[in-house]
């Protein structure tokens, strides 16, 4: 076999191991959590990527101003940064939840990577709250074929979401309230971003949210925690 030949073989295996460790394990997604019971009568509002110093205390000013409760995803790092954060969103009521420790794709994490950003995330928010996260959600939904044992060590569920008014493209804050308010059913799990995301996005996020609660309040839902909404619902069937 030439040269040329081997390469082509070594990179058409190499292609075929990553789909096999990447993308394959998407398939499996089905068995996570996307959205909770529709009797609940409540939603599940999801805020992803902080804490951040400057806009995650004026969401949880918004949502305090409504007695609505939400569940938090945090970065590790980030948590570790500014703890005070983080215990204010405990002390709110609201869940915090894990998001890995650095924000690195799943898709680009071996197994001891994987473990790692996982288990450090969920140690983290233990020793910053006194509880032990109980879900968790992969970097913009990137799953490998690691991460489902690295969840049954940490005894996480991993969760993703039925509505996300801005994914990779800005939105407007009226567009954004509009699409969460005019879509939501019972059981709905909005992902939102406090930090990061798309450029601009904390602050689109803080216009957005008074209507968009309001909205929601306003057609009955209860604004209620990944845990509350989840209550009573059969556990997913992760894979093994």
């Amino acid at each position: 076999m030439s040269v040329a030949g081997r390469v082509a073989r070594i990179g058409l295996g190499a292609a075929g191991a990553w789909m096999g460790y990447a993308w394959l394990p998407h398939l499996l997604t089905a068995t996570g959590t996307w959205r909770g019971p529709a009797s609940s009568g409540a939603v599940a509002l999801t805020f992803d990527d902080g804490p951040d110093p400057s806009w995650t205390p004026r969401v949880l000013d918004i949502l305090a101003a409504r007695g609505a409760r939400a569940t938090f995803f945090v970065i590790g790092r980030r948590a570790a940064a500014a703890p005070e954060v983080v215990r204010a969103i405990a002390d709110g009521g609201h869940e915090v939840a894990n998001h890995t420790w650095s924000h690195r794709s799943l898709w680009f994490c071996g197994p001891r990577r994987t473990h790692e950003e996982i288990a450090r995330c969920h140690d983290t928010i233990g020793e910053q709250t006194g509880v032990a996260p109980r879900h968790f959600r992969p970097p913009w939904g990137m799953v490998n074929a690691a991460m489902w044992r690295a969840l049954r060590r940490t005894g996480e569920r991993c969760v993703f979401w039925s509505l996300q008014p801005e994914g990779q493209r800005a939105q407007s804050a009226e567009t954004q309230a509009r699409y969460v308010v005019t879509r939501a059913r019972g059981g709905a799990i909005v992902d939102l971003h406090d930090a990061e995301g798309v450029a601009g996005a904390p602050a689109r996020l803080a216009a957005a949210l008074p209507a968009m609660l309001d909205g929601l309040l306003g057609a009955g839902y209860r604004l209620a925690t990944i845990t509350d909404v989840l209550a009573g619902a059969p556990a997913s069937r992760e894979a093994r």
